[in-house]
């Protein structure tokens, strides 16, 4: 034994050696515990979360959208289609930092605030599993960009989708209208399930008032994924049904010769087929590229477009409220002459003006001079308003709102297109209404002549002239002839809607009146005598001028003096073979002057069009 060595103390070190042993078994205790807790928590009471949790994380359930309808002229002409085209989409569920993901992304292609408010919109009403679209139409170049940075962006994905594309651009921009993406309000009001898959929706014209035709049924599919969420291998497939195609009534050709017929000029011009009322053009200038808001416009652009002057975003044909003028007087003389307050043969002496009993107000006729003795023919024929002057007043105004209403007069016409303007028939009831006032005669004497009060659209006009060239029996006018089934199926055509016709007592008054609107055309006085050189065919017409401004009993209007916003407008309605009418027609010229030297002419051009062969003879089945 060495001196000073330590002496060993078995007992402590036992007593240690327990002390340790203990320690552990409470740890190893502990963490087992623990682990079976958590089990228990995950296997039993969280177990209906993870499995489902679980399930996604190996099959995912992917929404397929459908391909919208095409929609076509009259005459096969394909006015939108699908173009094929790359966007750049977000799967938010495979994403970990969204902002960085986002400043990468527009580190590498253009991303426009509007794109990223667009974007955050959707995903705060989307599932975080859905695609969200935030740049449509990439370049290839920046579908380059993106491809090759793909391992930094999980969760960026480039697809192939196909985007409306309108091949004639401004042509046909308010009547198809657009398609744009869907917004806020419209997500509330429509089927999340049919549109899980889509971001765009018809916003005016066709595309909006055919939307549940042209968009089709969403379709789905299951795919297995791996731990990065890229897909395996498509389980089950449930295919898209495509949207129905449409025909339109609309003549792409009538559409491109008004177009070049007003030149400069803005205003519309509503074309319908009388037998049927098939709109076969609707036209309003000037016009705008409704390709710009497909994918969404950027704000200078729409405000450019918003605050402009000529305003081209605004619907002339359906929107447009003007005073008819004298289009509207063979209707007030075909009331006359119905109700036995004139005779064809009745003739009134017209000395330039009118004056009501006890007033010292005299009601201007356009001719300075006046017309001299003037018959029901002639009224018409030289639109002579001091004859309808005093039928107005002889009518009295409860008569002329009753049966102007009868031809569609301040009511909408039911065209099957949304946003459509009812213009204004007055009536003392209306004026007590709206204004709190009587209705006074001097106001009865301006409706006569379609002034004052009296607003009507371009398609109201056109659509009463289709009702007087057919004999009263009115319809309603339709853009849409058939519906065609996916695929170049069927096509079902849609039901002719009749409304409630226009009733007289005698049929001759018809021809009575049709023949002095032929007279407005042929005849040597005609105030649209100017476009019947080498006409092949009958048109019987109406000239009308509608004031923009009132003038002074001591006033001249003198048009050199006048600014062009501040001139009249002109008008014109016309249908034409006049013996078998298959085309009704009505033009206003915005701030355009006389009816007969400007409206007439772009009339005759698209009649023209319309109705004759390449030979400029009537085509056989006009005849």
């Amino acid at each position: 034994m060495f001196r000073g060595a330590p002496l060993r103390n078995p007992q402590w070190e036992n007593h240690l050696f327990r002390r340790r042993v203990i320690v552990a078994a409470l740890f190893s205790g502990a963490l087992l515990a623990f682990v079976i807790i958590r089990l228990v928590y995950l296997q039993v009471v969280n177990h209906e979360h993870y499995t489902t949790l679980s399930r996604n994380n190996r099959v995912d359930i992917q929404p397929l959208a459908p391909t919208r309808g095409l929609i076509y002229d009259r005459n096969g002409v394909i006015v939108a289609e699908n173009q094929p085209t790359f966007s750049l989409e977000v799967i938010p569920e495979r994403i970990d930092d969204m902002e960085a993901t986002l400043t990468a992304i527009r580190e590498l292609i253009a991303v426009s605030d509007n794109d990223m408010e667009r974007f955050r919109q959707i995903l705060r009403r989307k599932r975080r599993f859905e695609e969200i679209p935030l740049r449509l139409r990439l370049s290839d170049e920046e579908v380059a960009r993106v491809a090759v940075n793909r391992y930094r962006l999980p969760g960026v994905e480039i697809k192939s989708r196909l985007a409306r594309d309108y091949p004639l651009g401004p042509l046909l921009a308010h009547t198809l209208g657009y398609v744009g993406r869907i917004d806020e309000r419209e997500l509330q009001q429509l089927d999340i399930s049919n549109y899980a898959a889509t971001a765009h929706i018809g916003k005016t014209g066709v595309e909006k008032s055919y939307e549940s035709e042209l968009h089709g049924r969403v379709g789905y599919q299951q795919v297995e994924t791996n731990a990065r969420g890229r897909v395996l291998r498509v389980l089950e497939r449930t295919p898209p049904v495509p949207g129905r195609n449409l025909h339109l009534n609309i003549d792409v050709r009538l559409q491109q010769a008004t177009q070049e017929a007003f030149g400069e000029e803005h205003g519309a011009l509503v074309a319908i087929d009388p037998r049927d009322g098939a709109v076969l053009a609707l036209v309003s200038l000037p016009s705008f590229d409704p390709n710009l808001f497909v994918n969404g416009i950027d704000s200078a652009s729409y405000n450019a477009l918003a605050n402009s002057r000529e305003q081209p975003l605004f619907n002339r044909a359906l929107n447009g409220q003007y005073p008819p003028g004298s289009t509207i007087k063979p209707l007030y003389a075909l009331l006359g002459l119905e109700t036995g307050e004139i005779r064809h043969d009745t003739q009134i002496w017209d000395p330039g003006f009118y004056m009501l009993k006890g007033d010292e107000r005299r009601y201007r006729d356009w001719k300075k001079e006046g017309h001299g003795w003037v018959d029901f023919n002639k009224s018409i024929v030289e639109s002579c308003d001091v004859f309808y002057y005093d039928l107005a007043l002889t009518l009295g105004i409860d008569r002329m709102s009753e049966f102007m209403r009868a031809f569609g007069f301040g009511l909408p016409t039911g065209i099957d297109l949304t946003g459509e303007a009812a213009g204004l028939m007055p009536s003392r009831e209306w004026k007590r209404r709206a204004h709190r006032q009587p209705w006074f005669p001097g106001e009865t004497l301006i409706t006569g002549i379609g002034q004052g009060f009296t607003l009507a659209t371009p398609l109201q006009l056109a659509s009463s002239t289709a009702t007087l060239a057919n004999f009263g029996q009115h319809l309603s006018p339709s853009v849409v002839a058939t519906i065609e089934e996916p695929g170049s199926g069927p096509r079902s055509p849609l039901m002719v809607r009749e409304l409630p016709p226009v009733r007289v007592v005698d049929n001759t008054n018809w021809q009575r009146t049709h023949r002095a609107m032929i007279n407005v055309v042929h005849s040597p006085t005609g105030t649209a005598r100017g476009i019947n050189r080498n006409l092949p065919y009958t048109i019987a017409g109406k000239t009308g001028t509608a004031q923009v401004f009132g003038i002074k009993q001591d006033e001249e209007y003198v048009v050199e003096d006048v600014a062009k916003h501040l001139r009249d407008h002109a008008l014109f309605i016309a249908f034409a073979p006049a013996e078998k009418p298959r085309i009704a027609i009505a033009v206003i010229v915005q701030n355009g002057g006389g009816g007969g030297a400007v409206a007439a002419p772009i009339a005759r051009k698209v009649m023209d069009t319309y109705l004759l062969d390449s030979d400029g003879k009537l085509r056989e089945e006009f005849k």
